[in-house]
């Protein structure tokens, strides 16, 4: 695994799992170690991170998410403190798995599932398959499109990157555009966060899920076809993922929200507002 400098792994999981595949899944849980209900939270959403990133990625909201709701955020197979296993490909499925495992051992039902960029991929083809284990779901700067021609080249030119230079490098390279442009500069902090977030990467988990990325199908009929509601948060000013992308897919229970002052990173550009929307949108599954 290639790991941060100093041997120092940047995630809020405080537990782990052993999953029946073999995965030992690190995760955050706000709930009490002990199972006890907190008073007057009964709904449970789980929130799954982009790609070299981290449960860490939600700490900026977590503390107002959770004082209304069990919050669940793992480090994904091959990120943080969770196992990269030798799979070449990690396939938008397989994490599907990771968190069906997950939810079971928990013994969760009725989750709402939300997932940040990659972490929404991840969404769709768990709506796909366990639809019946959620109460609703979401994409967070997040698409149901294939990636294009272009993009599946970028994903074998990152692969390469990856294999050259390493994670650290990588995510040098690509923190600074997930961020808008006019935060750069004032969210430095929060930036250099965000790399040393990513730095926990393990090298086969970034190069098995950038391959998974590129073979991802398009999921837009999950979305249409469902009869859950679904949450679709774009930002005004993500030069990764577009609104025209994020809103790609809708039916009748879509709440579509954009972030004017976000790029790809609402959790932490602009974490009151993505905490409402998020908040919102559980109170219109609880009526």
């Amino acid at each position: 695994m290639s790991r941060e400098a100093d041997g120092k792994i940047r995630s809020i999981a405080q537990r782990k799992l052993f999953l029946n595949n073999g995965v030992e899944l690190a995760y955050y849980d706000s709930h009490s170690e002990d199972g006890g209900a907190e008073d007057g939270i009964s709904e449970v959403v789980v929130l799954l991170h982009g790609y070299c990133g981290g449960s860490a990625y939600w700490e900026h909201i977590a503390e107002e998410l959770e004082q209304s709701v069990r919050l669940i955020a793992p480090d994904l197979r091959g990120h943080g403190l969770s196992s990269a296993p030798n799979d070449e490909v990690y396939s938008m499925e397989l994490y599907a798995e990771d968190i069906a495992h997950m939810l079971i051992q928990l013994q969760l039902h009725n989750v709402i599932l939300l997932g940040h960029s990659f972490g929404g991929y991840i969404t769709l083809a768990f709506a796909e398959k366990y639809e019946k284990k959620l109460s609703g779901f979401g994409l967070i700067h997040s698409t149901p499109l294939e990636d294009s021609d272009a993009a599946r080249q970028n994903r074998d030119k990152a692969v390469a990157a990856l294999e050259e230079n390493g994670v650290q490098a990588f995510v040098d390279g690509l923190v600074p555009k997930l961020f808008a442009p006019a935060n750069l500069e004032t969210m430095r902090e929060e930036v250099e966060l965000a790399k040393q977030i990513g730095y926990g990467t393990a090298l086969q988990g970034a190069i098995g899920t950038a391959k998974g990325m590129k073979a991802r199908a398009n999921r837009t009929r999950v979305i249409e076809n469902t009869n859950l509601p679904v949450l679709l948060v774009s930002g005004a000013n993500d030069k990764l993922i577009p609104a025209e992308n994020t809103f790609a897919a809708g039916n009748g229970a879509t709440v579509k929200t954009r972030l004017e002052s976000a790029g790809h990173m609402g959790m932490i550009e602009q974490p009151k507002e993505l905490a409402a929307t998020i908040l919102d949108f559980v109170k219109k599954i609880r009526v």
